[in-house]
C-alpha cells in the first residue's frame, strides 16, 4: 500500500468511521471517563472484534461498560450457538453455563439460526437438550445438530420426549436446511412434520442409527424434498423405492450418498439392493460421492460387491476377507478411497493388484492390519502412480520378499510417487 497516497485521500469508509469516533468522543456517556476510547468504539467495530472472541471472554468483555454489555446482545452474534451439556460428575468435557441457556431463551431464541447441541453420554444432558428446543417456539431455524459424544445419550430419553422438542423446531422453521440427527429415537411421524414445513428447503439429512424410522419413512422424505443433496442413513433404510425416488427428474442431483452397513449380532441378514436401481442414480447424478462403511462379520458380506456398485468411498471397520476384496477390485470402478482396518494372515497380493488394475479413480489407500508383501506393494503403486495423493500403511503390513526388505521400500515406493514416503507407524484414518 502507497502510505503517501492514502493518507492524503483516505476511502470514505475510513471517514465515516472517524467521524462517528468524533461525534461520540464529544458526547460523553455519563458515569464514564471522556479519556476511555474504547468505550466508544463504534457499533460495527465492536461487533467485529467479538465475533473472534470465544463465548466466555465475550462475557467479560460485556461487564467493561454499557455500550460493549449492548454489544454483547447484538443478535448477529448470536445466530450460530453450540450448546454444550455435560454433567460435571461423568464429563470432563466444558459445559454451557445454566444462567446463560436461561438468557439466550429469553433474549436470543428468535435470533438463533445456526444451532447444534453436543451432549456427553448422560440421559440427563439429552433431556436437557430436549427441554431447550421445547422453549425455541420464537425460533426459525436454519441447521440443527444434536451431537452425542458417547452412546446412549438421546437414545435414553423417553421417547415422546424428544419427539415433541423436535417437533416445536420442525413446526416453527419454515426454512430449515441442514438436520443432523444420528443416534436419536426420531421417527416416521415426526420425519412428515418435517417435510410438511421444510420439503422446499431441506438439502442434507443425517440419520443414521435411528431405529425407529422404516423405509418408508425416508422415502417420504425423498419423495417431497426434491433439493436434498446429502444423505447418510443405515443400510436397513436403503431401497431400490428410495434410489429410484433420489433418480426421478424432480430431484435435484444428489451430491453425497453415505451408508452405514453395521451389524450388531453375527448372522444377521441383508438385503441386496439391484444394479439397474445403482444405475438409475449414476444416470441422474453421475458425479454423486456414494460413502460406505461396513461393520459386518465376514459370514454376512454375501448380499454385497457381486455386481458393480458406484461406491466411491469405501471402509472396512472389521476384518474383511480375500474374496471381498478380489470382488471390490471386479466391481467398483468408480472407487476413490479404500481403507482396509483388518484382514488377517493371508498375503493380498493379487486383491492389490486386481484393485489398481480396474480402479483406475483410486488415490486413497489406507492398510492396518493386514499382510502384503514388499514386492506386490511396489507392482501396486507403480501400476497407480501419482494418483495416489494419501497412502497410508502401517510398517507391519508390509512383508519383505527377496526383491525389497523394509529398508529398501521407501526409496522405491518415493520413486513411483514422486514424493517421500515412508510406512506409518500408528493409524492416521
Amino acid at each position: 500500500i502507497n502510505n503517501s497516497s492514502t493518507s492524503k485521500s483516505p476511502p470514505e469508509s475510513r471517514k465515516k468511521v472517524r467521524k462517528q469516533v468524533s461525534e461520540e468522543s464529544e458526547a460523553v456517556v455519563p458515569g464514564e471517563s471522556p479519556d476511555c476510547e474504547w468505550a466508544r468504539l463504534p457499533q460495527e467495530l465492536l461487533l467485529h472484534i467479538f465475533q473472534y472472541l470465544p463465548l466466555l471472554d465475550r462475557a467479560y468483555a460485556s461487564q467493561v461498560c454499557r455500550r460493549w454489555n449492548q454489544a454483547f446482545h447484538m443478535p448477529e452474534l448470536w445466530r450460530c450457538f453450540e450448546f454444550e451439556l455435560n454433567q460435571p460428575a461423568s464429563s470432563y468435557l466444558k459445559a454451557t453455563h445454566p444462567d446463560l441457556i436461561k438468557q439466550i431463551i429469553k433474549r436470543h431464541s428468535n435470533h438463533l439460526q445456526y444451532v447444534s447441541f453436543k451432549v456427553d453420554s448422560s440421559t440427563e444432558s439429552a433431556e436437557a437438550a430436549c427441554d431447550i428446543l421445547s422453549q425455541l417456539v420464537n425460533c426459525s431455524l436454519k441447521t440443527l445438530g444434536l451431537i452425542s459424544t458417547a452412546r446412549p445419550s438421546f437414545m435414553e430419553v423417553p421417547k415422546s420426549h424428544f419427539i415433541s422438542a423436535l417437533t416445536v423446531v420442525f413446526v416453527n422453521s419454515k426454512s430449515l436446511s441442514s438436520l443432523k440427527i444420528d443416534d436419536t429415537p426420531v421417527d416416521d411421524p415426526s420425519l412428515k412434520v418435517l417435510v410438511a414445513n421444510n420439503s422446499d428447503t431441506l438439502k442434507l439429512l443425517k440419520m443414521s442409527s435411528c431405529p425407529h424410522v422404516s423405509p418408508a419413512g425416508i422415502l417420504c422424505v425423498a419423495d417431497q424434498c426434491h433439493g436434498l443433496r446429502e444423505l447418510a442413513l443405515n443400510y436397513h433404510l436403503l431401497s431400490d423405492e428410495l434410489l429410484l425416488a433420489l433418480s426421478s427428474e424432480k430431484h435435484v442431483h444428489l451430491e453425497h450418498l453415505r451408508i452405514d452397513v453395521v451389524s450388531e449380532n453375527p448372522g444377521q441378514h441383508f438385503h441386496t439392493i439391484k444394479k439397474s436401481s445403482w444405475d438409475a442414480m449414476v444416470r441422474h447424478s453421475p458425479k454423486f460421492n456414494l460413502v460406505m462403511y461396513f461393520f459386518l462379520y465376514e459370514e454376512e458380506f454375501g448380499p454385497f460387491f457381486n455386481e458393480e456398485i458406484p461406491v466411491t468411498h469405501l471402509y472396512f471397520g472389521r476384518s474383511v476377507s480375500k474374496e471381498v476384496l478380489g470382488r471390490v477390485g471386479l466391481h467398483c470402478p468408480r472407487l476413490v478411497e479404500l481403507v482396509v482396518c483388518a484382514n488377517g494372515l493371508r498375503p493380498l497380493d493379487e486383491e492389490l493388484i486386481r484393485i489398481a488394475k480396474h480402479c483406475t479413480q483410486l488415490s486413497a489407500i489406507g492398510l492396518g492390519e493386514c499382510e502384503v508383501s514388499c514386492s506386490a506393494f511396489v507392482e501396486f503403486v507403480k501400476m497407480c502412480g501419482r494418483r495416489l495423493s494419501q497412502l497410508s500403511i502401517m510398517e507391519e503390513v508390509l512383508i519383505p520378499d527377496h526383491k525389497y526388505s523394509l529398508d529398501e521400500i521407501h526409496w522405491e515406493v518415493s520413486k513411483h510417487l514422486g514424493r517421500v514416503w515412508f510406512p506409518d507407524m500408528m493409524p492416521t484414518w
